[in-house]
């Protein structure tokens, strides 16, 4: 039996995309009401890292922040289900796309705005080169395998689950596969790194530097928008400069760098995750 979420997705895949982010609107504000914890989460993240924004401009960023994201989520109907040429129309790559597809490995730094599948999604239909990226198993596994289906829907792409370790990483990089990596999450004390974001000591998995250098690749950023026609896919020139033979130094250049695609567009950043969950030793907690 399909699950009662996916025939939704599904039903909404043809519709016209004001329609879809007109319902997505009208979920964020919901959200943002009745999610009180989620909500009290992204207004801490916005504290700590924008002091100097009044209590009244955080909110605002963190009510279009909750809109975003229901909007991207809704998205998914069309990136998933709707009609290739359609959605190649609503995904538009701009920038270095030569540093994607030029001889060399590539792991592209994709973080975590709103656009993130979007953006995976147009590299994977419009890039001719196969890529990988590293997925978390859900609970449920009628959407588990409907994410799984949804990410692999386009291109070459191989999904690589975390538990697997790095190795398949590796190995997918020197196959000649692209990486498409999101390493600004606070995974937990294992393996991390405490680093500034935005001037508060952040666990950072300095993963980002160590799989360029095993798997001897450039890093390319990509950031995606949510615009008004669908997404807007940016390239980046890659880091020349990066990564270094410091892994902590590597680290902390990721998250400044992180720091100026956000301020570009705020309410778009992945607020509601307790970005700053993992404390440095004997510091109280922020949540």
């Amino acid at each position: 039996m399909t699950h009662p979420g996916i025939l939704f997705m599904r039903a909404l895949a043809p519709l016209p995309l004001g329609l879809v982010r007109a319902l997505g609107a009208a979920l964020g504000r919901l959200l943002f009401v009745v999610a009180r914890r989620r909500r009290r989460i992204a207004l801490t993240n916005l504290r700590l890292c924008f002091p100097r924004w009044t209590e009244a401009e955080r909110v605002a960023v963190a009510r279009r922040n909750f809109i975003h994201f229901a909007q991207a989520f809704l998205d998914r109907s069309w990136l998933w289900h709707g009609d290739p040429e359609v959605v190649r129309q609503r995904l538009r790559i701009t920038g270095a796309v030569r540093d994607l597809t030029r001889e060399g490995a590539v792991v592209m730094f994709a973080p975590h705005f709103y656009g993130m599948d979007a953006g995976g999604s147009a590299v994977m239909q419009q890039i001719d080169r196969p890529a990988c990226t590293i997925y978390s198993t859900q609970n449920n596994v009628a959407l588990n395998e409907w994410m799984q289906r949804g990410r692999q829907r386009f291109g070459d792409a191989t999904l690589l689950s975390r538990t697997e370790g790095v190795k398949p990483i590796v190995r997918a990089l020197r196959e000649g596969k692209m990486l498409y990596l999101l390493p600004d999450m606070d995974l937990g004390p294992h393996e991390s790194v405490f680093v500034p974001f935005y001037g508060v000591p952040t666990a950072t998995v300095p993963s980002l530097s160590r799989f360029a250098k095993l798997g001897h690749a450039r890093v390319v950023p990509v950031v995606t928008r949510l615009t008004d026609f669908g997404y807007e896919v940016k390239v980046y020139p890659a880091w020349p400069d990066y990564p270094t033979t410091d892994a902590t130094a590597d680290a902390a250049l990721m998250n400044q760098r992180l720091q100026g695609y956000i301020d570009e567009m705020p309410e778009q950043y992945y607020w509601v995750h307790k970005r700053f969950k993992t404390r440095p030793p004997g510091e109280p907690p922020l949540y």
